[in-house]
């Protein structure tokens, strides 16, 4: 049973992650750029969420659900919390919570950030989004593309996670499905 979980929520900066090598490169990635992301799928569509203009970064985009893994939290938790918290939904809400790939992605600095992908499917479409979102919709994989102000990595979160094709130009890298952390 999957249930929310309390505590205190601190971020450090200075903790390694993981260590890991991939098509032979070495790579240090800190805790403060090791993420969640969860894809919530209903009846054969997808939640996409924009983002608040309260956040400081990625104001007014479309994403699915995100959050940074807390030190000594296992991304699995971490999951299950940011579901919870910016959506409402509950272990009764749930029909599957799987783990997907976990993956590097390098941002606009280059900068290499873990992602701990997440598939979720739902029984439950209405949604109880929390001050970090200011809308949700429900779309069809297929047609994502046609929200043309979405994070710049969702595109790879959905083709990696198996929800829309991938391109080989994509600049993620599969690590595969679990890794120590």
């Amino acid at each position: 049973m999957i249930q929310p979980v309390e505590g205190p929520r601190t971020q450090t900066t200075e903790r390694i992650t993981d260590i890991t090598t991939v098509l032979g490169e070495t790579l240090a990635i800190p805790q403060s750029r090791t993420v969640v992301a969860i894809v919530i799928e209903c009846r054969g569509k997808i939640a996409l969420f924009r983002r608040s203009r309260q956040l400081g970064h990625d104001r007014g985009l479309w994403h699915c659900i995100t959050g940074f893994v807390e030190v000594g939290i296992p991304p699995g938790q971490q999951a299950v919390r940011e579901l919870f918290e910016e959506t409402g939904l509950q272990a009764k809400d749930l029909i599957e919570f799987r783990e997907g790939p976990a993956l590097v992605i390098k941002d606009l600095l280059e900068k290499p950030w873990l992602v701990h992908t997440f598939i979720v499917r739902s029984n439950r479409r209405r949604l109880t989004i929390d001050w970090e979102h200011d809308a949700y919709r429900w779309a069809l994989p297929g047609k994502t593309r046609r929200f043309s102000n979405r994070v710049s990595w969702l595109d790879t979160v959905l083709g990696e996670t198996g929800y829309i094709p991938t391109s080989p130009y994509s600049g993620s890298r599969v690590l595969g499905q679990h890794l120590a952390g």
